[in-house]
C-alpha cells in the first residue's frame, strides 16, 4: 500500500489499524531545538479522542501519545520523531459480520478488490478513522512550531442547521464551550439535539467544519502545481469521509462579477475585502485565510440495509458496533492538525525560495 505519507519537508508517515495493536507514525523534516509542551499534545488527542460526549461514538480509548525518538529534554533534535498510540478498547467480534459482505459507502468492497482476502476488516482496518489520531499528533507538534500563526477550526453546520456569521465576527474562545464544537452556543444547542434525535433513528448526519488561521506571512506557496490552496484542499480531502473544499468565496464566487469579487488593495497592501480567501496566485497574500470542509454522513447506520458478499449475493446488512452519529465534533482538532503541518512544510520550502546577494 503506498500513499501514507504527507509533506515534503515536514514529512508524517502512518502506519496500524483501527484494532491492531497500535496505531503510529513518524515525522520527517521536524526542525530541531523546538521545544515541546507534551500536555498541549495529550490535549489536542483529547480533543480527538472517541467516548468524549453523549454525541459521539461510546469506544474508549484514552489515546496517550508514546514517543520514542526524536525528542531530547523536551525539545525536538531533528531526527525523525516516532510514536505510537496503543488501541486498548477493541471489540473486534463486532464486525464478524463484515468478514465476507461489503457495508454500503465503506471501503470495504474497495479495499477487498484492489488488495484481495488479506484486508483487516475490523473496524475497517486501515480505512478507518482512527488512523486520523496519528495526524493530530504531528499538528500539535507543528502548531508549536509555527510562530505568529493561529489556527481555528469549528463546526459551522449540522445537517440543515449552519452558521451564517462571517468569520471575523466569531468569537473562537467559545468553540471548546459546548460538546459540539460550535462557537454559537444557541446553534451548538439545536446541533447538539438534531444529532441526537437522528442518533434515536439509527441514522447518522453530515455537517461541515470551518477553519480560519490567522497571522499567515505572505509568500507561502509554490506555484505552479503546489499552490497553497492545493496543498490545503489535498490535506483536507485526505481525510476520512470529506466530501468537499472549498476557500475563500468559493462556489458562491462563480456567481458574482469580477467588479464584485476583486479585493481591492490598502495602501499598506493589505485589502478592503477578503474573496480571496488570503491567497492569491497560490500564494499567502497576508490576509487571514479561511476554509470549509464538508462531511459526508458515518456510512455505519443502525438500519437494514441491502448489500453483496464477496460472491456477489444479495445480504442485508445492519451496522454493528461503535459509531459516530456525525464525525463533525472530533473533527474540529483533524482540521486543524492538517492545515498545521501545511504550513509548517510550506513555512519551511519558503526559506529556499530566494537567496540574498550581498
Amino acid at each position: 500500500m503506498a500513499g501514507n505519507s504527507i509533506g515534503k519537508l515536514f514529512k508524517l508517515t502512518t502506519f496500524g489499524e483501527s484494532h491492531g495493536v497500535a496505531i503510529g507514525g513518524v515525522i520527517d523534516g521536524c526542525p530541531a531545538g523546538i521545544l515541546l509542551d507534551l500536555d498541549e499534545i495529550q490535549k489536542e488527542m483529547d480533543r480527538r479522542k472517541p467516548g468524549q460526549s453523549a454525541i459521539v461514538t461510546q469506544r474508549k480509548e484514552p489515546d496517550t501519545v508514546e514517543f520514542f525518538s526524536g525528542i531530547f529534554e523536551g525539545k525536538t533534535t531533528g531526527t525523525p520523531i516516532g510514536f505510537a498510540i496503543r488501541n486498548a478498547n477493541q471489540k473486534s467480534k463486532d464486525y464478524s459480520h463484515i468478514k465476507d459482505s461489503f457495508r454500503p459507502s465503506h471501503a470495504d468492497y474497495t479495499y477487498f478488490k484492489k488488495y484481495g482476502d488479506v484486508r483487516d476488516y475490523r473496524g475497517g482496518g486501515r480505512s478507518s478513522a482512527r488512523e486520523t489520531a496519528c495526524r493530530v499528533v504531528a499538528g500539535a507538534i507543528a502548531k508549536q512550531a509555527l510562530q505568529g500563526i493561529s489556527v481555528h477550526a469549528f463546526v459551522s453546520g449540522v445537517g440543515p442547521i449552519k452558521l451564517e456569521k462571517p468569520f471575523d465576527s466569531i468569537d473562537f474562545s467559545k468553540t471548546e464551550s459546548n460538546i459540539v464544537r460550535c462557537p454559537d452556543q444557541e446553534l451548538a444547542a439545536e446541533m447538539e439535539n438534531y444529532i441526537k434525535q437522528i442518533r434515536k433513528e439509527g441514522d447518522t448526519v453530515g455537517g461541515i467544519v470551518s477553519c480560519v488561521i490567522k497571522g499567515v506571512p505572505i509568500g507561502l506557496g509554490e506555484p505552479v502545481f503546489d499552490r497553497l490552496h492545493a496543498a490545503l484542499g489535498h490535506a483536507m480531502l485526505s481525510i476520512n469521509a470529506v466530501k468537499g473544499f472549498q476557500y475563500g468565496s468559493g462556489f458562491e464566487g462563480s456567481e458574482m462579477k469580477g467588479s464584485q469579487h476583486n479585493d481591492l488593495f490598502n495602501a499598506d497592501g493589505t485589502t478592503k475585502t477578503n474573496l480571496s480567501g488570503g491567497i492569491q496566485g497560490g500564494i499567502s497574500n497576508g490576509m487571514d485565510i479561511y476554509f470549509d470542509v464538508a462531511f459526508k454522513p458515518v456510512a455505519t447506520i443502525m438500519q437494514d440495509q441491502d448489500s453483496i458478499n464477496k460472491e456477489g449475493q444479495a445480504v442485508v446488512m445492519q451496522g454493528k458496533g461503535r459509531h459516530d452519529p456525525c464525525v463533525v465534533p472530533r473533527a474540529v482538532p483533524i482540521v486543524e492538525a492538517m492545515a498545521a503541518m501545511v504550513l509548517l512544510d510550506y513555512t519551511l520550502q519558503n526559506r529556499a525560495s530566494k537567496i540574498e546577494q550581498y
